[in-house]
């Protein structure tokens, strides 16, 4: 199904700018226009990645769902591996999954690369987040790739469900930014060192 009368009218969204328009009143028109089935996938995209989400969303029919829960697990895990190694923790005991990148970070944990320079095509670009002290300007860094992933992959996908779901995600994320301050970015941050001290397991 193909949505080009809802599509062409929502306003255009630019990474770093305001968000034009609430998630309020873009949950209500997405739910009044979608499909049944496009909606499922929307309430799967629309909750915090967890480990039932994470489960969820790698077995989903649709193809994009699949690649974008999987783009946010690789990602997340190369994080975690580079704050394990700075903070001598156990990347095995932290690593989510048992795809190919999360292999090699459990296995290649003494090189510098992880072995992955020729395995994850972004994963130079995550591997220099971790090199940013000032956890602001990481998050934005962070959600800089996530936006340029979400445009490469429906670049051709025309007025498709993938479109209202990447429009959806961009305006999450120019939401978040609205509201979350510095005081909350250094929460976030210090809480993920707290679990992995505890030697819990992150699952997004």
């Amino acid at each position: 199904m193909t949505y080009e009368y809802l599509l062409a009218g929502l306003p255009e969204l630019k990474a770093g700018a305001d968000a034009p328009v609430s998630l309020e009143k873009l949950e209500e028109l997405f739910d009044e226009q979608l499909s049944e089935s496009d909606k499922r996938l929307l309430d799967l995209l629309r909750v915090p990645i967890d480990a039932e989400t994470l489960a969820q969303g790698l077995h989903a029919k649709n193809r994009f769902v699949r690649e974008w829960f999987a783009f946010n697990r690789d990602m997340n895990n190369v994080l975690v591996a580079q704050i394990c190694r700075k903070h001598g923790f156990d990347v095995k005991q932290q690593i989510v999954g048992d795809d190919e990148v999360a292999e090699q970070l459990r296995t290649h944990s003494a090189q510098k690369d992880f072995g992955l320079s020729e395995v994850m095509g972004e994963f130079q670009e995550i591997l220099a987040l971790a090199q940013i002290e000032d956890l602001m300007a990481r998050e934005k860094a962070i959600d800089a790739i996530r936006f340029e992933w979400l445009s490469t992959r429906t670049e051709f996908d025309f007025f498709s469900a993938e479109m209202v779901f990447a429009y959806y995600l961009e305006a999450v994320m120019l939401h978040r930014w609205s509201i979350l301050t510095v005081e909350e970015g250094e929460r976030v941050f210090r809480g993920m060192v707290a679990e992995m001290k505890k030697g819990v397991r992150l699952d997004a």
